[in-house]
């Protein structure tokens, strides 16, 4: 009896321990989950929409205006958009960390396209289309933990915004810069409406009605940018100092501009009826930069619209079907129409002393769509020998009678021999120096020659030639057939003509339209609103209708960051918030977008400065990379493949799941058709928006391609992890207040504390100068990740460690989530909270005691103090590595065999070292090899 009772509590003392380890396993299990970082956001986010987190009271650093270019509200953010945002976010809170003064506004740029064809083929109304749109994607901002200053939203639709853009639009017209002139464009019959290049397909067929486009001539309305042709392209080299706008985008900007320096040359056209009358005879201009090629010009080829083609296709019904030919749109085209009744001649036989025949020939002259219309007048002196696309064009087009290519340059360095014994296969574009067939020229290096031709054929006839600066950039187009854009506020009088709007009955509002209305209709709207349309004219009161054009939406992106200025203007008196300070966006917006914006910008801040305009708009600019998506391909169809129609071995191998054969796996720019596009919230909604938010930045520099995986986002997840549990562990420990508020001692400081506080010093300064210049966000990504691993280290043994550590370690891990709350702000501010008390559940909040409003950490003067007395050393045998230990430095006086003994001495102090050493019997080694100043041991036996 009494032995069954022993084993009785026994058993009863071993089920008792048994359940207390349980408990343990389970708590400990507890401790180390991951934390729901969704909550989290929650969280954080509920808290900063309820607490002006945002508006520090001492912002004495002046201002900062970081900007992103506002989205357009299709319905859903994309991942593109999520990277462009959190890149601005993160900018935004480190600069209100710092003490500035942070404007960070986001709106919506509502007018378009695409909710007018919403409208057509729903019966909606784009106005309520897009007000939906623009809460759906609020909703997902809102969720990505973005710091907006939502007080100054912003929409492009709204009555309020572009009251202020038909202001605009007046005050260029004031200035004569606003005009209305006729203008070729594409015109789709079925819908009525006008076209961009890139809605006609290849076919030449309208993108939405599948009519075939016509060229037509309409009354468009123009904004004036080539008077600011120079200033636009003057102030580029002073944008791109210190790498303040990427080279690319002033390169494409310089290249849009297109600045040429040439001659102007006036070609003799006559028609072969009317040879003897000279009064009939037309001067067909054409302008050059290679007049040194002069010699050698064999045809004139005019622009599908250029005055002269469209004068004699009156007449000529087969030039007609030519210019109306579907095929011949594209510019690459080198078809051409030879008009036979004109002639051209060459203006430099005028002033040639000696022979040269060929220059008297008559010059043929055709119709090519390959001239531009809008450049240079629109005709081209055809040189086939000295340009690679009047070679192609005039070898497809010459007849078996015309002359072979006439080269009249050669090469510098070509010694006797002639350019037809060079080569006849292609054209010689280069500089070089002027054949024989230049007569008095022969011999002139061409920039020489470009000089000397042109300034003679000025000397002989000024009507000949001038010297001409020429410019590929064109006025802007700004009028559109379309109801969804701002109007266009200008009444046409039959007896004033174009009357501005007055500014006090400014907004002209769009009219509503019912569902009926909307309903598959074709066509702009407003030319059939009479009651909307007819106005009185404000000068003479008499009859007259409004403008139906609405204006381009590139207008309202022109202006949008004065508004967003403005506003924050009349929250802070006193602040001038232009020019933004960093603008971040897409490189497709890299021409047209920024330059009309630089344009506006120049012309407000000279003729209205109380506008608050600045000469230039944006002092830096930062350009992100696309975001491309995993795609998968079938490889015997080449079909893009669903990701359920991929299954992932065991070994990690795509494999299409109809025929079990490994898929082709690339990463493409994101589309439907592809299958590989991303959405950001369910990325958000999985992984939380911090750690979303984290990887877009650390998987590659912002300004280059990001390849998304979201295999990869379990590394971040680990990081946070990792940051979390010391987080709960260090509060724990701080429950001491000497270990919270011992101060930091350098003298005391062990090796271990020694290297970990100027790392800490160090990844201050490397994320400081990431955040303010460089913008390197990946780095900081891997150098705070580093910086976690070293107080991890010295973490594992704190409660081992002297007080002083662990107060190097909490010191550290505050520094840390400083660092990071930029990044990761919900994450961090939930471990800084932890770390000061509180918890998840914690329903107290005070915004005082937050990572944001503790500011951006500083370096403390230490950095030159901190010697790191230890290091890493790498004990090989045999060349084989065995064992690291930390070792302190030797002596700098130490050296030879004194130092090998030294070392060994040191690694035979450590557990790890002294065990290794145990195996092997050091009275046998043969040499001792010390490398690197004592970071690698080598004994040979």
């Amino acid at each position: 009896m009494n032995t069954a009772c022993r084993l009785s509590a026994r058993a009863r003392k071993r089920a008792l321990f048994n359940s207390d380890l349980r408990t343990y396993h389970v708590e400990q299990r507890k401790r180390s989950a991951p934390p729901d970082f969704t909550a989290i956001d929650a969280k954080w986010q509920s808290r900063w929409r309820n607490g002006k987190q945002w508006n520090l009271p001492t912002a004495d650093k002046g201002k900062f205006y970081v900007l992103p270019m506002f989205p357009y509200p299709s319905g859903a953010l994309h991942i593109g958009h999520l990277r462009n945002y959190t890149i601005s976010d993160v900018i935004a809170r480190y600069r209100r960390m710092k003490g500035y003064n942070v404007l960070h506004p986001i709106g919506w740029d509502a007018f378009g396209l695409p909710a007018e064809n919403a409208a057509i083929e729903k019966g909606l109304d784009p106005a309520k289309w897009t007000n939906s749109n623009i809460a759906a994607m609020r909703s997902q901002l809102d969720t990505m933990g973005g710091c907006w200053d939502w007080d100054k939203e912003l929409s492009t639709a709204s009555p309020d915004f572009y009251k202020d853009t038909q202001a605009l639009f007046l005050k260029l017209y004031q200035h004569g810069l606003a005009y209305q002139a006729d203008a070729t464009v594409n015109y789709d019959p079925v819908d009525r409406t006008v076209l961009a290049n890139e809605q006609v397909d290849g076919d030449g067929c309208s993108w939405r009605s599948g009519a075939k486009v016509e060229k037509i001539n309409l009354r468009q309305w123009f904004f004036r940018i080539t008077n600011y042709a120079s200033e636009l392209l003057e102030s580029l080299d002073e944008l791109a100092k210190e790498g303040n706008w990427p080279q690319r985008v002033v390169a494409m900007q310089k290249n849009w501009l297109g600045k040429s320096e040439g001659t102007m040359l006036r070609f003799p056209v006559h028609s072969t009826e009317s040879r003897n009358n000279k009064e009939s005879e037309d001067k067909v201009e054409v302008f050059t930069t290679r007049a040194d090629s002069l010699f050698g010009v064999q045809y004139l080829a005019l622009s599908l619209n250029h005055p002269t083609v469209q004068r004699c296709a009156r007449s000529d019904p087969n030039l007609r079907k030519f210019i109306d030919s579907p095929d011949l749109k594209d510019y690459d085209s080198k078809a051409g129409y030879r008009i036979n009744n004109l002639s051209a001649k060459n203006p430099v036989q005028n002033i040639v002393t000696i022979g040269a025949p060929y220059l008297r020939q008559d010059l043929p002259v055709f119709a090519a769509p390959y001239v531009r219309a809008d450049y240079a007048h629109g005709a081209v002196m055809g040189v086939p020998a000295h340009d690679e696309r009047d070679f192609v064009f005039w070898m497809q087009n010459r007849l078996e009678s015309d002359d072979d290519p006439r080269y009249v340059i050669e090469p510098p360095d070509i010694k006797g021999s002639s350019t037809e014994e060079v080569s006849l296969s292609g054209p010689l574009t280069g500089f070089g120096k002027l054949s024989v067939k230049c007569q008095q020229y022969q011999g002139l290096l061409s920039k020489q020659s470009i000089e000397a031709i042109s300034s003679d054929l000025i000397a002989h006839d000024p009507n000949l030639a001038e010297f001409k600066t020429n410019w590929r950039l064109r006025d802007w187009l700004v009028s559109r057939q379309r109801y969804w854009g701002t109007p266009i506020p200008i009444i046409h009088c039959m007896t004033c003509g174009a009357v501005p709007v007055p500014e006090d009955d400014l907004p002209v509002k769009l009219p509503s339209l019912s569902s009926e209305q909307w309903s598959e209709r074709q066509g702009n709207p407003l030319e059939e609103l009479q009651e909307w349309k007819d106005v009185a004219c404000p000068n003479c009161g008499g009859a007259a209708q409004r403008e139906t054009d609405t204006m381009d939406t590139f207008v309202d992106s022109s202006w949008y960051y004065l508004h967003f200025a403005k506003s924050g203007e009349k929250c802070h008196s006193g602040t001038s918030y232009m020019p933004a300070d960093l603008y971040i966006g897409g490189v497709e917006h890299a021409i047209l977008h920024l330059l009309y914006a630089r344009f506006i910008s120049k012309f407000l801040s000279k003729a209205y400065p109380s506008s608050g305009a600045t000469e230039e708009p944006f002092s830096k600019l930062l350009t992100q990379g696309m975001v491309h998506g995993r795609t998968f391909t079938d490889p015997a169809t080449g079909k893009f493949l669903k990701p359920g129609e991929v299954k992932t071995t065991e070994s990690a191998i795509a494999e299409v799941r109809a025929t079990g054969e490994p898929a082709v796996v690339s990463f493409e720019k994101m589309s439907k058709s592809k299958h590989n596009g991303v959405d950001p919230s369910e990325c958000v909604r999985k992984y939380g928006a911090d750690i979303t938010r984290t990887h877009l930045l650390f998987q590659a520099p912002v300004d280059e391609l990001l390849n998304w995986d979201e295999d990869k986002i379990t590394g971040v997840q680990r990081w946070f992890n990792r940051v979390w549990l010391m987080s709960r562990d260090a509060a724990e420990e701080g429950t001491d207040s000497k270990a919270v508020d011992h101060a930091l001692d350098l003298s005391s400081f062990d090796n271990e504390s020694v290297e970990l506080w100027k790392m800490v010093q160090e990844t201050i300064i490397s994320t400081d100068r990431s955040l303010s210049s460089t913008y390197s966000l990946n780095t900081i990504v891997s150098d705070l990740m580093s910086l976690t691993n070293m107080i991890q280290r010295v973490a594992g043994s704190v409660h081992a460690t002297p007080l002083r550590s662990r107060t190097v370690v909490r010191r550290s891990l505050k520094t840390l989530l400083r660092l990071m709350t930029p990044i990761a702000p919900s994450f961090s501010e939930e471990c800084w909270s932890c770390l000061h008390g509180g918890d998840l559940e914690d329903t107290q909040f005070d915004p005082s005691q937050t990572a944001s409003l503790a500011g951006f950490p500083h370096t403390d003067g230490s950095l030159d103090k901190l010697e790191v007395r230890s290091f890493p050393c790498a004990l090989q045998v045999n060349g084989k590595f065995k064992v690291a230990v930390r070792i302190t430095k030797p002596p700098d006086d130490i050296e030879g065999n004194d130092l090998k003994a030294w070392i060994l001495q040191r690694i035979a102090e450590t557990q790890d070292g002294a065990e290794a050493l145990r195996k092997w019997n050091i009275d046998s080694v043969r040499r001792v090899i010390v490398a690197r100043s004592g970071k690698t041991v080598n004994l040979v036996f």
